[in-house]
């Protein structure tokens, strides 16, 4: 297939966001908000020490300004912020001659960039310079392992639990009419599961339901290895693996073979567990009905016993140990624990934040709500740390400092958008039947119907006629002196 601009740009983003990961890992150390300025200053000049494997191969060493200005940024404007700056390589060059230089690489692989440059050079008299050339090549991915036939993927294994966690999301049955998907993330090394959950949706706030208790009971992984879903690529997870010191790793899109512990977990899932869940729209999964937050609570709970009683129980193929043998032989053999944190250090990983402009008034806004924080904060930039489920409780946070908890002002919303509950609404009251404006309109034309408008009190001449008021009798033309006594009226009134 040729290449093509867009297949070029694909490409570029791609190696761009490898290297917006590999700086990631490389800062991760740096970036606790524990560490004093000491402690950061020594974490990075020992990486700054040390040669690392680049992105794309090779040993790299970076200095001490490159990893303080990738620290800023990261700060400043998060993951994206470390993307390397777009660039428009050979905007000066014709790009007819790169794609005869293309062409003619396709026709024969085995010519190098100068043989190219020759032929340029000898049929259009103009060929650009040979490392231009290689660039475009790699780019291109005419030299290389991607120019192969076929892609050779090795054997990739974690040497100890809890190097490499694996994490994806598979979807499962239907709960009383309601869709549900699995987040599940696996040990690369003993195959162990060591946090799962079922919900109703395929968000971020399930995807923390699986990961914070894994956390909290497996231990902290050195890296954890995920796809480009959008749960994973959530502000709230790079800040949760940034605060625990986890490498977060993306595979690259339309790459699943990296993913293959996790995938063959899956098939194991739809093979031994989801088989036995027959009806694709359960209503009930122990004999009887079950509302959907029932039957959610009982899809995982079931689940839970699988895994625990008979996936963590049966050999594996590949290591021919069980994944909790192997998960218990390997801490012996290194002789100590999985590193577990803190409660207050998992709970301050999965909070979420926001930047935030004070008022001048001293207040601050976040989805519809408005909160009132330190007069001396007026006009500066601060950032509201919150429980996605709670937004009535902020802290203020500016320079690392934390400023107390925001005072709300006005609340109109108690929980963050995304953060869905898991149950939905309860439906509507059922209809009385009754319409009470049609009760007032069908009163309102008995009433007219009643009470006739009698004509006759028009032209009555009882005592009660209105004064001053002319009556049919005193028309003219009914009585030979009207005229004269209207025209007597008229003088009394002039007068």
């Amino acid at each position: 297939m040729v290449s093509t601009p867009e297949q070029d740009a694909v490409t570029r983003r791609q190696r761009a966001q490898q290297v917006a990961l590999f700086r990631y890992q490389l800062i991760c150390p740096a970036l606790d908000a524990g560490l004093s300025t000491k402690a950061r200053g020594r974490i990075v000049r020992a990486i700054a020490a040390r040669s690392h494997a680049g992105p794309f191969g090779g040993q790299h060493r970076y200095s001490r300004d490159s990893l303080d200005r990738w620290i800023r940024r990261y700060r400043a404007g998060g993951f994206d912020a470390l993307l390397p700056s777009p660039r428009q390589p050979g905007s000066r060059i014709d790009t007819g001659v790169l794609e005869l230089a293309v062409a003619l690489k396709r026709e024969n692989p085995d010519r190098t960039a100068a043989q190219v440059a020759r032929i340029l050079r000898a049929s259009s008299g103009y060929s650009p310079s040979e490392s231009t050339l290689l660039r475009l090549f790699h780019r291109r991915e005419l030299i290389g392992p991607a120019a192969g036939g076929g892609v050779v993927f090795g054997r990739f294994e974690a040497s100890a639990p809890n190097e490499r966690w694996v994490g994806d999301a598979l979807h499962g049955p239907r709960v009383a009419g309601r869709k549900t998907f699995l987040f599940a993330f696996v040990d690369d090394h003993s195959r162990l599961v060591t946090g799962s959950r079922f919900g109703f949706a395929e968000d971020t706030v399930r995807l923390a339901a699986a990961l914070e208790p894994a956390l909290s009971c497996r231990g902290v992984p050195a890296a954890c290895y995920v796809d480009n879903g959008s749960a994973y690529v959530d502000a709230w997870l790079l800040r949760a693996c940034a605060k625990l010191g986890i490498r977060l790793i993306h595979s690259t899109p339309h790459r699943p073979q990296g993913r293959g512990k996790i995938e063959r977990f899956f098939r194991t899932v739809r093979d031994q567990f989801l088989v036995e869940v027959t009806d694709t729209n359960l209503d009930d999964l122990a004999g009887r009905q079950l509302t959907p937050a029932a039957g959610l609570l009982e899809l995982n709970a079931l689940f839970t016993a699988w895994v625990e009683s008979v996936y963590h129980h049966r050999v594996h193929s590949e290591t021919g140990q069980t994944p909790l043998a192997r998960w218990n032989d390997g801490w012996d053999r290194a002789g100590h624990g999985p590193i577990m944190a803190t409660v207050d250090a998992v709970t301050e990983a999965f909070r979420w934040s926001a930047l935030r402009t004070v008022t001048k008034t001293a207040t601050v806004s976040l989805h519809g709500n408005t909160y009132q924080v330190e007069a001396a904060l007026a006009g500066r930039k601060v950032e509201l740390v919150f429980s996605p489920f709670n937004l009535e409780i902020i802290e203020v946070r500016h320079g690392d400092k934390s400023f107390g908890y925001a005072v709300p002002h006005v609340i109109t919303r108690h929980a963050h958008p995304k953060a869905r509950p898991e149950t939905p609404e309860p439906p509507p009251a059922p209809a009385t039947g009754i319409a009470y404006l049609q009760l007032v309109a069908d009163a309102h034309h008995q009433q007219v119907a009643d009470e006739r408008i009698g004509f006759h009190a028009l032209y009555s001449q009882l005592s009660g006629q209105i004064p001053g008021q002319m009556s049919f009798d005193d028309l003219p033309g009914d009585d030979p002196t009207g005229d004269a006594a209207v025209a007597d009226q008229g003088r009394e009134t002039s007068r």
